[in-house]
């Protein structure tokens, strides 16, 4: 690890009560006593040496003080300092965290301090990946931590807790005991070819690999099939030809008038886009300019903008209009989307008789239908059920099953998985076990990489660069 001191503003830009600036490295704690005169001390009783700075603060608690510029004495802002020395903090090193009053102003100039005490500017993520070297957490709590913060769902939150805890972590480990067991048992094999009976038996191996590795991948990939939107959310289209209602139901599922609402066809020219929850799922819902022909040059930018956007949607909404007969402009729009996830939404029912609507082909059944009134509300419930139903499949929304891979994670138990099958196979056909051996060994290192052990430091790297500095 490297062994220079960090520092960074670690909350988001803006005027608020707070801002904190996080010191971590060998230097914090004398950075610190080189700009903080503690409430009731002078500058020259209070700076002495590491030693008698950790002596006089207690460690994880809050003083009262004031940031001082020591070349001139000049007070920059009344503070609040927890010195936390290693290995009890965040990283494992000696941290600081100053909290002073939260403006662009007044947080530059106590970073600039610091840093002009020998402290350099973090990078992305440098907090945790420090945390993560130290050994304090493994790779996927510290993807926990990023995907905390980018939390846009209560369910979402639950995720990245599980995953911050150390589940995601316990299941692999688990998985790559049993895997590291069978790979001692092999090479035993190989050391002692004469006593083959005696270490392999009766195909325990086999039995082991497939109750114990095999089985539990299948489960996690599973998860990550059904239920990564949970974090990862899904983006979905309001499609349907101009004046349908997809602006009203786009206002209704916000709770507020985001779009323009005509009764002019073609109000809605360009894409605009909202994220909402939608039971627990994160989605970023779209209202689209009306599909038909139009010689109208904007129009048509519009048009062609709606089109690319469904190509690129998890979920479309395909509204008709429940008082009228379907048009070709909506046997078109069926015919782009109907290989997609899609939902037929039958708007304005508060406009015809009970039961009465559209004579929707059979050749449209395949997709889902409901009836609403987007005006006022009737039948939103019933729709936010079914996108949700048919976003998430049949994954119970249970606290056991919160433990869901991110795709790096799928990507290496699928590897994992595809490794241990073979060397199943290959222990059943009498393959060599020092071939059998070579299996094992990458389906350990492909749990490696979840956890950190064996990953690349290029891909640690890619990882850390989507943090914010200051975390």
């Amino acid at each position: 690890m490297e062994q220079d001191t960090i520092a960074a503003v670690a909350t988001p830009v803006g005027s608020g009560g707070i801002g904190i600036i996080k010191i971590s490295g060998r230097d914090a704690l004398s950075i610190a006593e080189a700009i903080f005169q503690k409430t009731g001390n002078t500058p020259d009783s209070w700076r002495t040496t590491d030693a008698h700075l950790v002596a006089a603060l207690h460690s994880h608690r809050l003083y009262h003080g004031h940031i001082v510029d020591p070349d001139n004495g000049r007070v920059l802002d009344e503070v609040l300092l927890a010195a936390m020395p290693a290995p009890h903090s965040y990283t494992r090193e000696d941290v600081v965290e100053i909290n002073t009053h939260s403006g662009r102003v007044v947080l530059a100039a106590t970073l600039a301090l610091v840093l002009k005490q020998g402290a350099r500017l973090a990078e992305p993520g440098e907090f945790t990946k420090r945390a993560y070297l130290s050994g304090r957490i493994d790779l996927t709590q510290a993807e926990a931590v990023i995907d905390i913060i980018n939390s846009r769902t209560d369910k979402a939150l639950e995720i990245a807790a599980s995953q911050m805890r150390g589940d995601l972590k316990q299941k692999v480990e688990a998985i790559r005991d049993i895997l590291l067991d069978i790979l001692t048992e092999i090479e035993a094999v190989i050391d002692f070819p004469e006593d083959v009976e005696d270490i392999i038996k009766d195909g325990k191996a086999v039995a082991v690999i497939a109750n114990k590795a095999i089985e539990p991948l299948k489960v996690l990939i599973r998860q990550y099939d059904n239920a990564h939107i949970l974090r990862d959310g899904i983006k979905m289209a309001v499609v349907g030809k101009p004046n349908v209602g997809k602006s009203s139901l786009m206002n209704r599922l916000l709770q507020n008038d985001r779009v323009i609402v005509s009764p002019i066809p073609g109000t809605t020219r360009d894409l605009i886009e909202e994220t909402l929850n939608i039971r627990g799922i994160p989605v970023v819902v779209a209202d689209t300019a009306g599909l038909h022909e139009t010689d109208d040059p904007v129009e048509v930018i519009g048009i062609q903008k709606t089109e690319e956007y469904i190509n690129r949607s998890d979920l479309v909404l395909f509204m008709i209009d429940a008082g009228e007969p379907l048009a070709r402009e909506d046997y078109r729009i069926y015919e782009t989307i109907h290989n997609k996830r899609s939902i037929i939404v039958v708007n304005k029912i508060d406009l015809v008789d009970k039961g009465a609507g559209p004579d929707i082909p059979d050749t449209w059944a395949q997709t889902p239908a409901i009836k609403i009134s987007a005006l006022y509300g009737e039948g939103l419930g019933a729709l936010k059920d079914l996108i949700a139903k048919i976003s998430m499949g049949d994954f119970p929304l249970e606290p056991e099953n919160v433990t869901i891979p991110n795709l790096r994670h799928k990507i290496a138990l699928e590897r994992c998985l595809q490794l241990a099958t073979s060397a199943v196979e290959a222990i059943k056909n009498k393959t060599p076990f020092e071939l059998v051996a070579i299996d094992v060994q990458e389906a350990i290192d492909a749990l490696g990489e979840i956890v950190g052990l064996t990953t690349r430091e290029d891909v640690i790297d890619q990882i850390f660069s989507r943090f914010c500095i200051g975390k």
